[in-house]
């Protein structure tokens, strides 16, 4: 989740910021990358995957990184990703749905997001024809409105692991998906693999290496990234909310301090978390969900051939 405040409380925050931040701060110790091997990965031949971007909100950047500039004023995207496999397709979140007003109204008002709304993931899908029997349901990156609100158009089962549904039976900021969630199946999935690239455990979707799971606990109780493989071998790691822009991976800049204790469930874990994709990022491609230029490179659904 995102936090936006009114124009009095950015600037108290903004105020509080400058007084502590009179240098530039330091990035968080760089990890050893990565140089072993990349995990076995099968991905079948026309397998795929495409971005479906739901709207945006704006943010300035100095409440997303350490370091951000308190004039620097970006897009965060909410964006979800269809991944296209013959055994049966996901969603990665679901970004923004056609409830998404009132979902936002559902929050307090200091963090009602200035945004812009796109088409929604039902409408993209079915204005190329989408055979929806294809999907097998929504990964979800973790429980917060902002990745779930599309949720409510979509009658598809939602993946949920078990630290995950612990959190969303207890935290406020899990409102939304609780009242989705009311009126969707839930297939529960549990890590069950071994550790993947540093990660404790995994759970291998399709059992060929090309959609694998990991537990990466920290901004939610539950948190997960995704790993994805295509059969032209290019490989994808989308990390959710470890970070909110790429800053975060490229100048291992870590959440403020303050949004850290806001956003975070343990501020430790998502830096250890953080930290493992670093040591990744030379060797696949990192999208945060939030970050609109990560995404820039996954070919959009609405502009692609695919016809089904």
């Amino acid at each position: 989740m995102i936090y936006v405040w009114s124009a009095v409380a950015l600037a108290g925050v903004a105020a509080a910021l400058v007084a502590v931040r009179s240098f530039r701060p330091a990035p968080f110790p760089a990890p050893e990358p990565w140089t072993g091997p990349l995990p076995d990965a099968a991905p079948p031949p026309g397998m795929a995957i495409y971005q479906l971007p739901t709207g945006t909100y704006e943010n300035r950047a100095f409440l997303a990184y350490r370091g951000g500039a308190f004039g620097d004023r970006r897009r965060f995207a909410a964006t979800a990703v269809l991944v296209r496999h013959p055994r049966g397709d996901l969603l990665i979140d679901a970004g923004f749905g056609a409830d998404v007003e009132a979902h936002i109204a559902a929050m307090p008002s200091y963090r009602r997001t200035p945004h812009e709304l796109g088409a929604t993931v039902r409408d993209q899908l079915r204005a190329r024809d989408y055979d929806m029997a294809r999907l097998r349901g929504v990964v979800i990156t973790h429980a917060h409105w902002d990745h779930v609100s599309g949720l409510a158009d979509l009658d598809v089962p939602i993946w949920l692991n078990p630290a995950e549904g612990r959190y969303v039976d207890r935290a406020a900021d899990a409102a939304v998906f609780r009242e989705v969630a009311s009126h969707r199946r839930i297939h529960h999935y549990t890590f069950d693999g071994p550790p993947y690239l540093g990660f404790p455990a995994s759970h291998d979707v399709h059992g060929d290496g090309s959609v694998v799971i990991v537990e990466a606990g920290g901004h939610t109780d539950g948190s997960v990234v995704v790993f994805v493989s295509l059969p032209d071998g290019r490989r994808y790691a989308f990390i959710g909310d470890l970070t909110w822009q790429m800053e975060g991976v490229t100048l291992r800049a870590e959440r403020p301090a303050l949004l850290r204790m806001l956003a975070d469930v343990d501020a430790t874990r998502v830096r250890e978390g953080l930290g493992r994709i670093v040591a990744l990022a030379g060797r696949m491609h990192v999208v945060p969900d939030h970050d609109v230029r990560a995404h820039d490179p996954i070919p959009l659904w609405i502009g692609s051939a695919d016809q089904g």
